[in-house]
């Protein structure tokens, strides 16, 4: 059903400031569940850098909270369908919000599992200095908060900067993971607890490319939904052009 004309009808105009206050309080929440889900990421990595079992054990059961907030924003765009009128663009504002919740959450458990790995690392030497794996955790953590202020803003070209960034991520990862392969090939041997440790480091930088995967998936439905273009499309072939040329 289409809304109907707001300018002469006071029951039309009603409906239009509800909307509006729904639409301000849903992204309200949805900040509020990106900046724990963002901060728990920080938090997993520095515990890692601290060696510091306190706080991952804070990392990990903060993640009720993020939770939490899913299920409330949930309910918050269920009931905005039920109690209005909605019109497509209301729709694609409630499912767009409903992905995105569905990516953060997932940040918030990538984050966790950073933690759970820490706690297990912090039980021997890191067997690396920490360098990019921390510069891995700013690069992830700024998608997610410009992805976040991409949506709210309705700025395509933020949100555009947030995918690009994902090829530093993935860089960054495969060097991480190709060192750590080098010491474990060569310098390890059959020391179990230091190829544990490697493999620990392994697994983080894999959740931390995770955490920069979900960032995009956000930023790029912010992107599609402002241009009606496929952003992931565009890079593709951008990139296979580069190669090729």
């Amino acid at each position: 059903m289409e809304r109907r004309e707001t300018r002469n009808d006071p029951m039309a105009q009603v409906e239009s400031l509800l909307y509006g206050a729904d639409r301000e309080r849903i992204l309200a929440l949805v900040a509020e569940m990106g900046e724990l889900a963002a901060t728990a990421v920080e938090e997993a990595v520095h515990a890692l850098q601290a060696q510091d079992d306190a706080r991952c054990d804070k990392v990990i059961s903060g993640d009720d909270a993020v939770d939490e907030l899913e299920h409330r924003i949930d309910q918050e765009c269920l009931a905005s369908i039920a109690l209005r009128q909605p019109v497509r663009e209301d729709l694609r504002f409630v499912f767009a919000v409903l992905k995105s919740i569905a990516d953060l959450e997932r940040i918030g458990d990538q984050a966790v599992n950073i933690a759970e790995k820490a706690k297990v690392l912090n039980r021997a030497p890191l067997v690396k200095p920490l360098v990019d794996i921390p510069r891995m955790k700013d690069i992830c953590v700024a998608m997610v908060r410009d992805a976040l202020k991409a949506a709210r803003k309705g700025d395509s070209s933020l949100a555009e900067e947030v995918c690009r960034r994902d090829a530093e991520l993935d860089r960054l990862k495969e060097m991480v993971s190709e060192e750590l392969f080098f010491l474990m090939a060569t310098r390890f041997g059959g020391d179990a607890t230091s190829l544990r440790g490697a493999a620990g480091l392994l697994w983080i930088t894999h959740h931390l490319a995770r955490i920069g995967d979900h960032a995009t998936n956000m930023a790029e439905r912010t992107y599609y939904a402002l241009r009606g273009e496929d952003l992931k499309s565009r890079l593709k072939q951008e990139q296979e052009t580069q190669h090729h040329g």
